[in-house]
């Protein structure tokens, strides 16, 4: 039987919601070929993740812990992974599109001589148990279907929010495996900064609110915080916004920042260029806030309020907590 592992990402001492969408994808995958899912923890301090892990679909749970693992390298992380799947001679490794994942299965694709394709909206499997992957293409305005020849590891990365977790209630069989970790190494970890962050991670909330240009200045996103805050959103911004120094970069949402796919979009004082859409056009519900009434963003949103954004926010802000 095949075996489809898939990347366990973690923050802090809480598995990410990424991979359990994952998971999801893989049990789509499995409904076809009948594969068992592997979930692979790489760290210092994987925990009882494997109870929850099953829960969503892991038959097993691959568990490589050793202390020089416990800041990611992508070295280091790429030798472990590479050495499992040579190991178990996996055909298929799935993970988030996270940055960490891109950072470090470029090195296990071309240690294992896998083939990898990254930000999948939807994989699937042909007929011969070949992977399919769609993405998107010209920024966003096209979806490309790509299919993996001829090669294994078959790797791919899933765009976050693509998947919804799916309870499978699977074995969840915890497997430590002990993988000899090169002492020296091209890459050292000299300290990791973990900024504390007010707001939902915006690659995993489900609900964001964004500001562009019309905000006009940095101490008017408040009024964007505080309808973020009332919804329990994440809080975006456009590369406008970003350039112009008024945000960090780290809200940026876009084909040049954070590609995002929440259940609702906020979009306010955005024209809606093409390359801000392609950062958030698969959010599942956009709402636009803008006064010009020609404004893009007006052709692509799902509703729109044509108004002055310092009026409209305050008391759209203001109903919201009402109600909650």
């Amino acid at each position: 039987m095949s075996e489809i592992l898939v990347l366990v990402d973690k923050a802090q001492d809480t598995v990410r919601n990424v991979t359990y969408e994952v998971l999801a994808a893989a049990l789509k995958l499995k409904e076809k070929n009948g594969a068992s899912i592997s979930a692979v923890y790489i760290g210092d301090n994987a925990g009882s993740i494997e109870s929850d892990l099953g829960k969503y679909g892991a038959d097993k749970v691959y568990k490589i812990e050793n202390p020089s693992l416990k800041d990611f390298n992508p070295s280091l992380y790429a030798h472990a992974l590479s050495e499992l799947v040579n190991k178990v001679n996996a055909d298929i490794i799935l993970g988030g599109n996270t940055l960490q994942n891109q950072d470090f299965l470029p090195r296990v694709a071309s240690k294992t001589k896998g083939g990898l394709t990254t930000d999948a909206i939807d994989i699937d499997l042909t007929s011969s148990s070949t992977l399919q992957v769609k993405r998107y293409k010209y920024s966003g305005k096209s979806i490309a279907t790509l299919s993996y020849h001829d090669v294994k590891p078959m790797i791919a990365t899933i765009r976050l929010n693509a998947y919804k977790p799916v309870e499978a209630g699977a074995a969840g069989e915890a497997v430590s495996e002990s993988i000899d970790i090169p002492a020296d190494d091209n890459f050292k970890v000299i300290e990791t900064n973990i900024i504390p962050k007010e707001r939902p991670e915006l690659t995993e909330a489900d609900k964001i609110v964004s500001g562009g240009r019309g905000m006009a200045n940095g101490e008017n996103f408040k009024l964007c915080y505080d309808l973020a805050d009332s919804v329990g959103a994440g809080a975006g911004a456009s590369r406008a916004a970003v350039d112009s120094g008024w945000v960090p970069y780290e809200m940026q949402v876009g084909q040049t920042g954070k590609v995002v796919s929440p259940n609702l979009y906020i979009a306010v004082g955005i024209s809606g260029s093409v390359q801000h859409y392609a950062g958030m056009g698969s959010s599942k519900v956009i709402v636009a806030i803008n006064k010009d009434p020609d404004a893009p963003i007006f052709q692509k949103c799902d509703y729109g309020i044509c108004g002055d954004l310092f009026d409209v926010l305050p008391a759209l802000t203001d109903e919201i907590k009402k109600l909650g």
